[in-house]
């Protein structure tokens, strides 16, 4: 039993890598649905809603389902349309780093969005007045007071997509979950592996919840005593 164990172990690695990648994909996103929300553009803002509301609407599972199933047999019916006789295959990493990140991406549009809301309005004005561009004004004043803001919503959204990643075990990609269930079926112990799998979440999510109270710690600094 120490094999699968071990085998988990590095399950678990591939864990950190697709929340991570997956994490990326869901910031960039996300602050372009909130720019796009808030620039005022008709069409932007309408399809950033439509994003959001979509999103938000149907199960990660079958989203997950959609994209590598579903992606894979559009693109090869692409293909054969275009003459060509290759045939894709969608990498399971790839699908499960984008699908997650595009599903994250929604939540993380309306916590950045937010965030972005909660800072007066007149310290942006003040910036454009000084001579400031938009791109150094949000640089210099709006994405340092956006970050302490938006992180409680941004920590909530980090610890479900952690544990969204298990999802990825059912398209075939060979994370702790994944290991964990062939692992049960071949011992039949399935205790023993998924409470195993289980402490690795919880440590996962009890270091990022640390490391998050510290970053929050941080850009809070003087904001109690300037309340006083």
């Amino acid at each position: 039993m120490n094999g699968y164990f071990t085998a988990i172990l590095q399950g678990a690695v591939l864990t950190v890598g697709v929340s991570l990648c997956a994490l990326l994909v869901s910031i960039i996103l996300g602050l372009l649905g909130a720019g796009a929300k808030l620039s005022g553009h008709r069409v932007l803002v309408a399809l950033a809603t439509v994003y959001t509301t979509i999103i938000r609407g149907i199960p990660e599972l079958v989203l997950m389902l959609l994209v590598f199933y579903g992606g894979t047999i559009g693109l090869n019916n692409l293909l054969e349309w275009m003459g060509s006789e290759d045939t894709v295959d969608i990498n399971p990493f790839v699908a499960g780093v984008l699908t997650i990140g595009f599903i994250y991406g929604a939540y993380m549009t309306e916590t950045f969005r937010g965030a972005i809301l909660s800072i007066p309005k007149g310290q942006m004005e003040a910036a454009w007045a000084f001579g400031m561009g938009r791109t150094q004004t949000f640089l210099r004043i709006t994405a340092p007071q956006m970050v302490r803001y938006a992180l409680p919503g941004f920590t909530n959204n980090w610890l479900v997509l952690i544990k969204a990643t298990a999802l990825v075990s059912l398209i075939g990609l060979q994370e702790m979950t994944y290991i964990a269930k062939q692992a049960s079926a071949a011992t039949r112990s399935p205790f023993t592996f998924f409470l195993f799998t289980a402490a690795l979440f919880l440590i996962y999510t009890t270091v990022s919840l640390y490391a998050l109270r510290r970053i929050n710690a941080r850009y809070s600094l003087g904001t109690k005593r300037g309340q006083l």
